[in-house]
Formats: C-alpha cells, sequence, structure tokens
C-alpha cells in the first residue's frame, strides 16, 4: 500500500487581496479612456491602446473587481428630467447627535432629489448637492428633509449657477 502524500502547506497569495496590486501604465491608460468615454466598446479602446481586446477586458474586469472602476454611470442633464434647480446645502449638525454623523449622511443620501451628500470638515458637517424642479421644490427640501431633522442645527444654501466638470486626478 503506497504512502498518503503529505501536504504541502499552502503558499500566501496576494490574490485573496486583489486592491494591493499597483496600478500600471496599461491599467492607467484604461482608465483614463473609460473617464472620457465610459461606454467605450472593448475593442476600440484595446485599439486604442495596441493591446489585444482579451487582454483589454481581462483587465477592465480586473480593474472592476478591484474596485478601482466603481460602476459606469449616466450623466444626466437634470434640466431635461424636471430637475433644473441645483443647490449646494451645507448642514451643520447639532452637538448632542455628533454621534450619529455618519447615520445622517447616509440617511440624507436616500432623500429624493439628493445627488451627493459630503462629510466636511469646517464650519459644517455636510454638503448636500440637491437637484429641484423650482425654488419651491428647493425651499421644500430644505424645510421638509434638513431644517425639520431633530440632529439639524442649521443650514445655508448655495444656488448652481453653472457646473464646469474638473479634469479628474491625473492616472
Amino acid at each position: 500500500m503506497a504512502e498518503p502524500r503529505s501536504k504541502k502547506p499552502a503558499k500566501p497569495t496576494t490574490a485573496s487581496n486583489p486592491v494591493q496590486k499597483p496600478l500600471d501604465a496599461v491599467d492607467r491608460e484604461i482608465l483614463s479612456e473609460l473617464v472620457r468615454e465610459g461606454r467605450l466598446p472593448n475593442n476600440v479602446l484595446a485599439e486604442r491602446l495596441g493591446i489585444a481586446p482579451s487582454t483589454c477586458l481581462m483587465r477592465t474586469q480586473n480593474l472592476v473587481k478591484r474596485g478601482v472602476i466603481r460602476g459606469f454611470r449616466a450623466d444626466v442633464d437634470h434640466a431635461k428630467v424636471g430637475a433644473g434647480l441645483q443647490a449646494m446645502v451645507s448642514v451643520r449638525v447639532r452637538p448632542g447627535a455628533r454621534g450619529a454623523l455618519l447615520e445622517f449622511g447616509k440617511r440624507l443620501a436616500h432623500e429624493p432629489g439628493v445627488l451627493n451628500v459630503y462629510f466636511v470638515a469646517g464650519a459644517f458637517d455636510f454638503l448636500v448637492h440637491v437637484a429641484a424642479s423650482d425654488s419651491e421644490g428647493l425651499r421644500d427640501f430644505v424645510t421638509q428633509n434638513l431644517s425639520a431633522r431633530p440632529e439639524t442645527e442649521s443650514t445655508q444654501t448655495s444656488l448652481v449657477f453653472e457646473h464646469f466638470p474638473g479634469a479628474g486626478i491625473p492616472l
């Protein structure tokens, strides 16, 4: 009878934590192209980068799996869907509610009309980017969803006249 094979100890791998792998030049080129044009077909992307489509697809999927690419979203013109008035609302939370700051921010993010919520340092605790159909809709949002909350100490609303997208981070 043959002796049972001895099991070799498994080698530690970095595959269990793929986020640690640094981005190389090809990854950065993929990101740069997709930031500019998120719906770019894989074969066109591969051609632009001078790599095989299968390599391009594998690398793009890996960037998604690693959480580097968090998603692909539509850039909606809010005015064309009836929410052309945008504002940035600064919110200060009452001192007694400071223990639940993150929960407060997460709840705000789920309110209709909220585009983004930023937890910030400074005179205010949150900066809330909202879209509304008109000034009455904005007033109702601020008074009903922000000022009426027991956690809210004060708000300050700034209307957005124009939005200029930034260049993004250098990749």
